[in-house]
């Protein structure tokens, strides 16, 4: 250490120690939390971390850190369930839209730069980051090292593999930084195939918001009263000023979701059943739903 230095010291909080299931009930009821049934809250948290759960009192707390009068486990635990089947429902349409994007970009790529053009740092912009992309391509293959398919490609084909082969083993982050790395001319190429009244810079911003938000479904995290990173992009002709909260996210979708029939029926149809079963207990409002929001949310 140099002459004159100077030392800092730093104070650090002691970690919380752990607390039985039936502490953890006494902790709702510290933060002004009305437990109807203790037997039946423990059970609940016997199955459901109280850290995880304790996030959804956010929205009913108090400048002093407790609840306002009158919010019930029973209300909250309503509030979890709603959260979860919302998860469900959003990642199974989620599923549907990145198949097509997939199917999309493959189709493109290939046909403008043949099956393994994916391969070469020629057909990406400058930003791409070919050696780290690589990489990530040789983690898919290992990773499904097992699997027929590959095994197939690399005893028949010497391991070489057509991108409609290996976009299948694409994450969706992935599959965002590959259209991410496209050239400005392939992306509004490609756009102006598969959406109408986008431009590349929307479907970007789409990419980024749909990998956010299927990554927070598929490790069931909170969406209710979550603020997100990242506001999807909308096109000039849209009346509507998105959020951080879901409702932007869901709008995105819809416009995202190729297939009519099914955005209604794999989704708005059991969205609308599934606020109509929790709506004692929920608030739109913490979502952002505006008024209108079956009218707009519909295709």
């Amino acid at each position: 250490m140099s002459q004159g230095s100077t030392f800092f010291t730093r104070s650090f909080i002691k970690l919380k120690k752990p607390i039985s299931f039936k502490e953890q009930v006494e902790k709702l009821k510290e933060k002004n939390i009305v437990v109807e049934n203790h037997a039946e809250c423990q059970e609940f948290l016997r199955h459901v971390n109280y850290y995880r759960f304790s996030a959804y009192y956010l929205p009913f707390k108090a400048p002093d850190g407790k609840c306002f009068e009158n919010t019930t486990f029973r209300k909250l635990q309503m509030i979890y369930e709603f959260d979860q089947h919302l998860s469900s429902l959003i990642i199974d349409i989620i599923e549907d839209i990145e198949v097509y994007l997939r199917t999309q970009f493959a189709y493109y790529h290939s046909h403008t730069y043949g099956e393994l053009g994916y391969m070469s740092p020629k057909t990406y912009n400058h930003r791409h980051d070919h050696i780290s992309f690589i990489e990530h391509v040789n983690s898919c293959i290992n990773e499904n090292r097992n699997t027929l398919l590959v095994r197939h490609h690399m005893e028949k084909y010497d391991g070489k593999f057509p991108l409609w082969v290996i976009i299948e083993f694409f994450s969706i982050g992935m599959l965002s930084y590959f259209y991410r790395s496209f050239k400005t001319y392939d992306k509004k190429r490609i756009v102006h195939t598969i959406y109408k009244d986008i431009n590349y810079q929307h479907l970007e911003s789409w990419m980024r918001c749909i990998t956010d938000l299927r990554n927070k479904c598929a490790h069931y995290s909170r969406l209710y009263y979550w603020i997100f990173p990242a506001i999807p992009k909308m096109p000039e002709n849209i009346k509507y000023t998105p959020t951080r909260r879901l409702f932007a996210q869901l709008y995105m979708l819809k416009m995202m979701c190729p297939d009519v029939t099914m955005w209604e029926q794999k989704f708005m149809k059991p969205l609308r059943y599934l606020i109509k079963q929790y709506k004692p207990y929920i608030s739109l409002q913490h979502l952002d739903f505006p008024y209108r929001w079956n009218s707009m949310l519909t295709k």
